[in-house]
């Protein structure tokens, strides 16, 4: 009586007789067919139009009056970012608070400056005058020591800083909010068991591993605050959208002028795109672990160096 050989399955000879069918994609290749038919339409759209003027706006593109007003929208953009990062840190401060007193007023600050549009803001900052004629400065049994009229001060680019300044520190301080939740309650919890202040605790360890959440919206809102002070034609200040329409308002050019503050704009964008990638890079550079925690810890008990030699 013979027993049969039992002979196990080769899965490599299984697999070798299998044949290997490719996934059809069709919708990809339909989806790219119609993206670049598109892409040509539009670029055969605005190379072939007349009206766009493209040597006109090429004309224009180094003009002084918009060179000029290139420069006052990126002295606008910075003035009234680190303006917003200030006071939206403090606003932020006070929203965690322990005091319910910080954080109902915060709430409030956050509440109406989110709430009530930019142009509308602007445009109550500029007729500060109709409220208030003259700020003064008065000392009991002195009597006023200094007077000047609001609208000496309160000029449409003043009043620009102030009112996009205050209305982007309302979203600047629900982003830092939102940075210092993300860091570990644990850590401050243990800094304050160990008697450091509160103060301290936000200087030297919540507010520093925040940041690596806080960048990126940040410079978003960067970003949107640039084109965002494009409001401030509304009260003649000589912005770069100011004065190319200050341009076609002489001249009729009206498409090649906007080509032209579209090209800055895109530019300047760029540009702020770059930088927010790098600060992203280095505030976000302890995600990039080179070992595993577990060898990190053997190599520091046995005092290791990394390349393997004993310290």
């Amino acid at each position: 009586m013979s027993v049969a050989a039992r002979t196990e399955p080769d899965p490599r000879a299984d697999a070798a007789r299998l044949t290997v069918v490719p996934q059809k994609r069709y919708g990809i290749w339909v989806g790219t067919i119609f993206a670049l038919l598109l892409a040509a339409m539009i670029f055969r759209a605005f190379a072939s139009n007349p009206a766009f003027a493209w040597g006109t706006a090429v004309d224009y593109l180094l003009h002084p009056s918009i060179m000029r007003g290139l420069g006052n929208t990126l002295v606008l953009t910075v003035l009234i970012m680190v303006a917003a990062i200030i006071i939206g840190t403090i606003v932020a401060v006070m929203r965690v608070s322990p005091s319910p007193v910080l954080r109902a007023f915060a709430s409030a600050y956050v509440w109406f400056f989110r709430g009530v549009p930019a142009l509308i803001q602007l445009i109550f900052w500029f007729n500060l005058s109709l409220l208030v004629r003259e700020v003064s400065l008065t000392l009991p049994f002195v009597g006023t020591l200094a007077s000047v009229k609001t609208n000496d001060f309160m000029t449409p680019f003043f009043s620009a800083v102030v009112a996009l300044s205050l209305c982007e520190a309302g979203y600047m301080a629900e982003i830092i909010r939102a940075g210092i939740k993300s860091v570990p309650s644990g850590q401050a919890e243990a800094a304050s068991a160990l008697g450091m202040p509160y103060r301290m605790i936000l200087k030297r360890i919540t507010l520093p591993q925040a940041m690596r959440f806080v960048v990126p919206p940040t410079g978003n809102e960067a970003i949107n605050l640039l084109k965002m002070t494009s409001l401030v034609t509304f009260i003649a200040v000589d912005d770069l959208f100011y004065s190319a329409q200050s341009i076609y308002a002489r001249t009729f050019e009206t498409i090649p002028l906007l080509i032209v503050v579209a090209f800055w704009y895109l530019a300047v964008v760029s540009i702020m795109s770059v930088g927010q990638h790098f600060l992203e890079r280095y505030f976000g550079r302890s995600d990039k672990r080179t070992e595993s925690i577990t060898m990190q810890v053997l190599r520091n008990a046995f005092g290791m160096r990394r390349g393997g030699a004993a310290a």
